[in-house]
């Protein structure tokens, strides 16, 4: 499942953060930027690949769908450009409700900030 250009767009294991203290030690690293539903917080890694770990909290998306939805999301754009971005861990939090937003206004935020992280 490469892109035409035989860049590898997976969204393989090794490209998730999964342990509590990976994600420990990014939120300890007190390195983030946010944006107008998001806030990613992120951290330099020696792995060659960036990484990515989602939080969507019950507080802000009370239904599992949304909450789902805006995970499945965030990890689409990741995804899609995983090899421009920094060699960092990243965790994308949801941090401003998103009940009334369209999945469009969700797609750029997130795009906004990624984009914001490449060097």
């Amino acid at each position: 499942m490469s892109s035409p250009s035989g860049v590898d767009q997976r969204f393989l294991s090794a490209y998730r953060l999964r342990k509590t203290d990976e994600y420990s030690s990014v939120f300890a690293f007190r390195r983030a930027i946010k944006g107008r539903f998001f806030v990613v917080h992120y951290r330099p890694n020696e792995l060659g690949t960036a990484r990515l770990g989602v939080v969507v909290a019950k507080k802000l998306a009370k239904r599992a769908n949304v909450r789902n939805l805006v995970k499945r999301i965030v990890r689409e754009q990741f995804r899609k450009i995983r090899v421009t971005l920094p060699h960092h861990d990243l965790i994308v939090r949801l941090h401003a409700p998103v009940r009334d937003a369209t999945r469009a206004m969700i797609n750029d935020d997130i795009a906004q900030l990624f984009a914001r992280l490449r060097p």
